[in-house]
C-alpha cells in the first residue's frame, strides 16, 4: 500500500473528503450538501487545518480540526453537558478533532491513527477535544487508546438521531 499522509487543502478537495465521510459515516446527498457548507466555512477558522490520507493518489481518509472556540456552534452545544460534569474548561486551550473519517475498505490499517496524532502533533494547544457518536465503536475505541478519556455522555446535538460522547485528552497523544 502506497499510503501518504500529508497536508490537505481541504476547501479545494471537499468534495472528495465528502465523499470518503458519506461512504464511512453512512450520509445521504442532503447531508452532505449541508455538511460540504460546513466544511468550506469552517476552513476560514484561524487555525483550521487538515491532513489527508491518498492511496495511489485517491483520498482515502481525511482529518481536520482547530483551535476550539467557545463561541462556535459545536461547543455551545457542548459546554452545558461538560459544565454538568465540571469538565468545561476543556473548551479552552484546546484543539478540536472537527472530523476524521476513513473508507471503509482501508479502516483497521492504522491510517486513522496517523492521522489523528500527527494533526495534534502540530497543535499549539495542550489538549485535543472531539466528540464521537456514544456506542460501544472501533472510533471510541481508538480514540481511548489514544488517551482521550470520556468528559460527557449522552450529549443530544439538533439534528442528529443518536447521543455523542464529548471525549478530551492531554497532548502529545499516548503512542501504542
Amino acid at each position: 500500500m502506497d499510503l501518504v499522509i500529508g497536508p490537505l487543502d481541504l476547501s479545494a478537495h471537499v468534495d472528495e473528503a465528502l465523499a470518503v465521510q458519506a461512504v464511512a459515516f453512512g450520509l445521504g446527498a442532503d447531508e452532505v450538501a449541508v455538511r460540504r457548507q460546513i466544511v468550506l466555512r469552517h476552513m476560514t477558522y484561524p487555525g483550521a487545518r487538515a491532513l489527508g490520507a491518498t492511496v495511489g493518489g485517491a483520498l482515502v481518509g481525511f482529518v481536520y480540526g482547530m483551535p476550539n472556540d467557545r463561541t462556535h456552534w459545536w461547543s455551545t452545544v457542548v459546554e452545558p453537558y461538560l459544565r454538568a460534569q465540571h469538565n468545561d474548561i476543556w473548551l479552552d486551550d484546546s484543539f478540536v478533532i472537527t472530523e476524521l473519517h476513513v473508507h471503509p475498505h482501508h479502516q483497521n490499517r492504522g491510517i486513522g491513527r496517523t492521522l489523528i496524532t500527527t494533526i495534534t502533533d502540530s497543535a499549539a494547544e495542550p489538549r485535543s477535544i472531539l466528540s464521537a457518536i456514544d456506542i460501544d465503536s472501533p472510533a471510541r475505541g481508538l480514540y481511548h487508546s489514544l488517551g482521550y478519556q470520556d468528559l460527557a455522555r449522552q450529549v443530544l446535538f439538533p439534528s442528529a438521531p443518536k447521543p455523542y460522547a464529548v471525549m478530551g485528552a492531554p497532548l502529545p497523544l499516548r503512542r501504542r
